[in-house]
C-alpha cells in the first residue's frame, strides 16, 4: 500500500491573528524605544531621522521627504529646528547657489554619538542575550514575512489599477 505524502501544516486564523498582534506590539515597542532614545538627547523621533540623514553627508531634503512620504515643508521645518538647536549648519552649495548643503556641527556629532551609544546599549542588553539560533530563525522569518507582505501589497495595488 502506497503511503500518502503529508502536506505541510498550515497556520490557523487564530494563530495568524496572534502573530499579527505580536508583530504590532513589537512595532509599537520599537517605536516607543526610539522615541525614548531621541528624547534622551532632546530630540523628537522625526528630528533624529533627519539628523541621521544629514550625518550621511549625501542628504537631500527633497529626496528625504519623498522617501518618507513627507512634504518638503515638513522637512524644512525640522531642519530649521535642528539649526536652532545648534546641531546642523546650512550653507549655500558651492556648485549651485540654489541648493543648500547641510552638515552636523560638533554638537550634532556628539548627539549622534550619544544616540548610537544608547542604541548599542539596548542591542547589548536585549538582543545579544538571545539565543543565536532563535535570532537567526527570527530574522529568516522576518525576511519571508516582508517578502510576502510586499508581494501581497503589489498584487492589491495592481488590482486597483
Amino acid at each position: 500500500m502506497a503511503s500518502k505524502a503529508t502536506l505541510p501544516p498550515f497556520a490557523t486564523v487564530a494563530q495568524a491573528h496572534e502573530a499579527i498582534e505580536c508583530l504590532a506590539r513589537l512595532v509599537d515597542l520599537t517605536q516607543t524605544r526610539r522615541e525614548q532614545l531621541a528624547a534622551s538627547v532632546g530630540l523628537t523621533d522625526q528630528q533624529w531621522g533627519v539628523l541621521e540623514e544629514v550625518a550621511t553627508e549625501h542628504f537631500m531634503p527633497s529626496l528625504f521627504a519623498r522617501r518618507r512620504e513627507s512634504s518638503a515643508a515638513a522637512v524644512s521645518k525640522i531642519l530649521r529646528q535642528l539649526v536652532d538647536k545648534g546641531l546642523v549648519v546650512a550653507a549655500v552649495a558651492k556648485d549651485d547657489a540654489r541648493q543648500r548643503r547641510y552638515a552636523l556641527t560638533a554638537k550634532g556629532k556628539r548627539v549622534m554619538d550619544r544616540l548610537r551609544e544608547g542604541r548599542e546599549a539596548a542591542v547589548q542588553q536585549v538582543w545579544l542575550s538571545l539565543d543565536p539560533d532563535e535570532l537567526r530563525s527570527f530574522t529568516a522569518f522576518g525576511r519571508t514575512l516582508i517578502e510576502r507582505l510586499e508581494q501581497y501589497a503589489a498584487r492589491v495595488a495592481a488590482a486597483k489599477e
